[in-house]
């Protein structure tokens, strides 16, 4: 339904009243057919959103898929043939382009970044720095290079940041307050509290009622100790301006997640192009 919706809008915005460049040129019955190329190397993702995007928008049109999500592409692959009503390939594609791209470029950082530490128990994470509306086919995108989702958004977790804890009064109110509101609300979430240094780090664990800790932005030496004192008590999450020269030294201090707002928000999209055949 998500997807249905989504396809309706990007419709809406890029057609309106008529593809007029279409209409004009494309006759009614004229049938044709178009294969999605690489131009690039990555990670392929999204083959089963255009299928559907494809269906949505015109459920004549059939769909071969030659490669499958998370298959490794390089220049000159051949990802899908769609054969159909010309005016319907033509009026698509962008939206096709368009989504397949960026969820490739994502899928393929992804990818990368799980590649650095696929010996550790590391897991790699994304965050809420995506695309408006685009969110659920971007942390798709994550799941398919290998990656993992952290809350999809403000309501499936209880986050307490920075900015939180300062509101509520400090890192003990903050707790108090969040647990209170679970259990008046018969929340089911998990509550995840971030840490700037040792110092708020101590804090937390001499309090207690949170399930992950979020180590916010710690150097090397401390993320270690962090690790050491919290000693599997609750889960621990890495975060800030961790990239692919840094991931693995992070990894290595011993924490369970690493979340890397790179994944979504910092990508080039891959370089795609549907062509007639």
């Amino acid at each position: 339904m998500k997807l249905k919706e989504f396809v309706k809008h990007c419709i809406e915005e890029d057609v309106k009243n008529g593809d007029h460049s279409t209409l004009s040129c494309i006759s009614t019955d004229k049938k044709g057919a178009a294969q999605l190329l690489v131009k690039d190397r990555g990670v392929i993702a999204g083959i089963e959103v255009a299928k559907e995007i494809f269906k949505i928008y015109d459920d004549t049109l059939t769909f071969k898929a030659i490669k499958s999500d998370g298959d490794l592409v390089s220049n000159g692959d051949i990802v899908f043939i769609v054969e159909g009503s010309s005016r319907s390939l033509l009026t698509i594609e962008r939206l096709v382009l368009n989504v397949m791209q960026r969820m490739s470029a994502i899928a393929t950082l992804t990818s990368k970044y799980v590649e650095k530490i696929n010996d550790l128990k590391t897991k790699i994470l994304d965050t809420r720095k995506t695309t408006p509306l685009n969110r659920f086919l971007e942390k798709e995108a994550v799941k398919i290079g290998g990656g993992f989702n952290h809350r999809f958004g403000l309501y499936d977790m209880i986050m307490l940041k920075d900015n939180h804890i300062d509101f509520a009064g400090g890192i003990k109110k903050a707790i108090i307050k969040a647990n209170n509101y679970k259990v008046a609300n018969n929340l089911k979430v998990k509550i995840e509290i971030e840490t700037r240094d040792l110092n708020e780090l101590q804090e937390v664990l001499s309090h207690g009622g949170i399930d992950r800790i979020m180590l916010d932005n710690f150097n090397f030496e401390d993320l270690r100790k962090a690790v050491s004192l919290i000693n599997n008590q609750f889960e621990t999450e890495a975060s800030g301006g961790i990239n692919l020269d840094t991931v693995r030294k992070y990894a290595e201090c011993g924490v369970d997640y690493i979340s890397v707002g790179a994944l979504t928000h910092s990508v080039h999209n891959m370089d795609l192009s549907l062509k007639a055949i």
